[in-house]
């Protein structure tokens, strides 16, 4: 199994992607930390279908608001104190988000700041807190996986969602920042760029005719669903991506090409 031996904390984690990475990394071998902040009862139900009847715990739950320094130490202690250490970790959480083009981020017209700001703090403080806490013990142990969830609307806008958008844009330059700081100290940061995914709480208001059209406009001809993009994020954790670091990935279906 490519995950052996490592610790995981995913943001996030309770439901749609976050989720789906904490079954396929537990699958590979890793320890997970499943941290939710609204949905505790799916938080427990995915820690229980981890474990299973196993003896040895993969998986345990961690309260913890992403846009809040101290409880991302606490989450980040919690891992080690669980574990034993953290070896990699998934910026997952998003802020509430429904992608519909009628909202008002969708038009600059309509959009205002408090909307922008509102997904910054969720992405890239959320994003900075999350590192920071794990950062003292990556950098002890001279290691590190940080996996950031992207967008490849930041490549290809066809739906114009200013607030989401931009706060995946800056979430771009903050991973080639810390892949060139982090990497002397055997860390390395990258970010999947997922697309329309089929399906999640965020897409649930996309209708089969958009799902049709975006799998037709791919090389592939099919929509990316959650389990093909959880599986980039094994690649991303796993010894197989050692000698990357600093790289936006999209995970399309070949849909963008940066």
């Amino acid at each position: 199994m490519s995950l052996s031996n490592r610790v995981a904390v995913i943001t996030g984690a309770s439901r749609g992607v976050g989720a789906e990475i904490a079954r396929q990394y537990a699958r590979e071998g890793a320890c997970v930390v499943i941290n939710y902040f609204k949905s505790e009862d799916k938080a427990v139900l995915l820690q229980d279908e981890i474990n299973g009847g196993a003896t040895v715990r993969k998986a345990a739950v961690c309260y913890g608001d992403v846009t809040s320094g101290p409880d991302m130490e606490s989450l980040a202690k919690f891992g080690i104190d669980t574990f034993g250490k953290v070896d990699v970790v998934v910026c997952n959480a998003l802020v509430d988000y429904q992608f519909n083009p009628t909202s008002p981020g969708a038009s600059i017209e309509t959009v205002t700041w408090d909307m922008v700001d509102k997904q910054m703090k969720g992405t890239v403080l959320g994003t900075m807190n999350i590192v920071k806490a794990a950062l003292p013990n990556m950098k002890e142990n001279k290691f590190g996986k940080i996996v950031m969830i992207g967008t490849n609307l930041v490549y290809n806008p066809v739906v114009t969602y200013y607030d989401y958008n931009t706060s995946k844009a800056a979430l771009v330059g903050l991973m080639r920042n810390l892949a060139s700081e982090l990497g002397p100290h055997g860390i390395r940061v990258n970010l999947l760029a997922g697309g329309l995914l089929e399906q999640t709480d965020a897409s649930a208001l996309t209708t089969p005719e958009v799902f049709g059209f975006v799998a037709n406009g791919t090389p592939l001809r099919k929509t990316t669903t959650v389990a093909d993009f959880a599986s980039s994020a094994i690649f991303c954790a796993s010894d197989l991506s050692n000698a990357m670091t600093g790289q936006s990935i999209s995970v399309d279906g070949g849909l963008t090409m940066p």
